[in-house]
């Protein structure tokens, strides 16, 4: 019976040309053999199965070879490339420092390093795992490893970088290795399916290479595995049997029933998933990377970044289409929010099915948000009973002026045969805001009494115990997402003075502006809400002791609120010509 051999032995590179992902390093070592400016040591660095040590051993190899040719690759044809090959070479030798770790290892390694090689230039020592030296054996490797006898070159190869001791980082040329994208893996392991003969389908090479993480010896390990659950012939169906991974089509009909506004849909298909045996929190991450594809494909220029095969890809473009990209954020932000709180959940499974309702929930809250912001309150107005306010008569212009206005509004309100014989109120008190003035001291007048603001409608037309009650329910609202503001708001109670304004009295100037910016528009217009539509203004003060219980802040305020009560301070800092910050 013939010895079986797996796969990432057997199909392990051997040259430099047939090393994958990792164009930028072989790239760099070749050159250094070209110009000959081969350093003394090497540290290759990155995650597992990605090609360190493969790329060591060939490094080495070719450096020894008698007869390289033109593209700089071993000639295998020599007698260090056959013994190599043959794994009875005397030149190249590999130590595993995890089992090999003390001080007395290395000084065994240093007494060998002092035998000059018996075939070749160059004796190779790869040390795989260096970050398992104890300190005292990296402190002994010191001297050794800074100068060397010439024909002696060390490749250390790591995947823990950050527990090396920066002494030996600073005599090594650092190569840090890439993990392997996934086109990579997929063209070989198609290269070595057509090798042995292997049918396959292109999509489950997808789910082997996102399962292995950018490590190739992770992928070819799989690839074995599926080749004897399958018998040689690989399926998607069976890749997702095998390593129980979650079928993509789960997460399509999940949005799906997420845009339908399909609660039980979406709970039923989360039963099954959990019924099937896989876990609720891999199964949100995975939905969150589901959205996260969605997203990707809405723009030509960050498609490239969608990782899957051409079958799903189709469908990934299908359904974005049905997905505006508000939807997509606010589910991000839902899923991320799931994973945050899963492990802190007592009842995890409840937490699950929660995000899935409010997912749900969003395309239903934003069609209401456009009916709302469609439905705007009218008033009909028939030319037998409309009429202008009563204030807006002494606005009339005289003559011709009034004539040619009321001729323009009734051509403007003059309905047709394919309109609605209504008009909105808010057009028609634009109108006659903008007739002129029939007498302008008479409105210079009204406009310079004090306490009264140009526009008549800014005064509030609400009473105390509604603007306190609006007032306590906006202040909720915004507990969670302001609560400096809610702090603000509770702690100070708004007054309606004698002409019908709104009055807030607060404590300082940094409540005042704080106060301006960020939260007066958004309480003006929620004021403005409850009281149908009618405008609002608030009229903001500073109390009259604010400005004496003023709360120092700068250095320059904290030092004169501290020379007020210890006047010795000023005498202090000009004799000895004191600073402070």
């Amino acid at each position: 019976m013939k010895n079986f051999i797996v796969s990432a032995r057997k199909y392990r590179p051997d040259t430099f040309d047939s090393v994958v992902g990792q164009a930028s390093i072989t790239k760099t070592l070749k050159n250094a053999i070209k110009s000959k400016q081969i350093a003394h040591a090497f540290l290759f660095c990155g995650p597992r199965g990605v090609g360190k040590t493969t790329c060591a051993r060939i490094f080495a190899k070719t450096i020894n070879c008698i007869n390289p040719d033109e593209n700089l690759e071993a000639c295998n044809k020599c007698e260090s490339c056959k013994s190599f090959n043959e794994s009875r070479s005397y030149n190249i030798h590999e130590l595993d420092a995890a089992s090999n770790n003390s001080v007395d290892d290395i000084r065994n390694l240093i007494e060998q390093i002092r035998v000059p090689p018996q075939i070749g230039k160059y004796s190779i020592y790869i040390v795989d795992e260096v970050h398992m030296l104890s300190q005292s054996a990296f402190n002994a490797f010191l001297k050794t490893l800074e100068e060397p006898p010439p024909h002696a070159i060390f490749i250390l190869a790591t995947t823990e970088k950050y527990k090396i001791i920066p002494t030996i980082l600073s005599r090594c040329q650092i190569y840090d290795f890439n993990r392997i994208q996934i086109e990579d893996i997929v063209k070989y392991l198609e290269y070595i399916s057509k090798q042995e003969g292997i049918e396959y389908e292109i999509d489950s090479f997808h789910i082997i290479a996102q399962k292995a993480d950018g490590a190739m010896r992770d992928a070819l390990s799989v690839f074995d595995q599926l080749i004897s659950f399958s018998d040689k012939k690989i399926t998607y169906k069976g890749v997702i049997e095998s390593l129980n991974v979650l079928d993509y089509d789960y997460y399509f009909n999940l949005t799906t029933a997420f845009i339908n506004q399909d609660v039980s849909k979406a709970l039923l298909i989360f039963n099954e998933i959990l019924n099937n045996g896989f876990d609720a929190h891999n199964f949100i991450n995975g939905l969150s990377n589901h959205l996260r594809d969605l997203l990707v494909c809405k723009d030509e220029q960050t498609i490239q970044l969608l990782e899957t095969g051409n079958t799903f890809k189709q469908q990934y473009l299908s359904q974005t289409k049905q997905c505006p990209p508000e939807f997509i954020y606010e589910a991000l932000e839902i899923c991320s929010a799931c994973d945050i709180g899963y492990k802190a959940s007592k009842n995890q499974r409840l937490h699950v099915e929660l995000a899935l309702v409010k997912l749900c929930t969003i395309t239903g809250k934003k069609k209401s948000d456009v009916v709302r912001e469609i439905k705007e309150p009218e008033i009909e107005l028939t030319p037998e009973k409309s009429s202008v306010p009563v204030d807006t008569k002494l606005k009339q212009p005289p003559g011709n002026i009034a004539e040619e206005k009321k001729t323009e509004k009734q051509k403007q309100y003059t309905p047709d045969s394919k309109t609605i014989s209504s008009i909105s109120i808010k057009e028609a008190l634009k109108d006659v805001d903008n007739v002129p003035a029939k007498n302008a001291n008479v409105e210079k007048q009204e406009n310079n009494k004090p306490g009264i603001s140009e526009k008549k409608e800014s005064a509030a037309t609400i009473s105390i115990d509604e603007l306190k009650s609006y007032w306590d329910d906006f202040a909720e609202s915004i507990k969670e997402s302001m609560p400096r503001m809610y702090s603000t708001l509770k702690s100070h109670i708004p007054t309606i003075n004698e002409k019908g304004m709104i009055e807030l009295e607060l404590s300082n100037d940094v409540q005042y502006d704080d106060f301006k910016s960020r939260i007066k528009p958004q309480l003006v217009s929620y004021l403005s809400e409850k009281c149908e539509n009618t405008p609002i203004e608030i009229d903001l003060k500073l109390g009259k002791e604010a400005n004496e219980n003023k709360i120092p802040y700068t250095s320059d305020e904290k030092f004169e609120f501290m020379s007020k009560k210890n006047p010795i301070l000023n005498k202090l800092k000009q004799e000895f010509n004191l600073d402070f910050e």
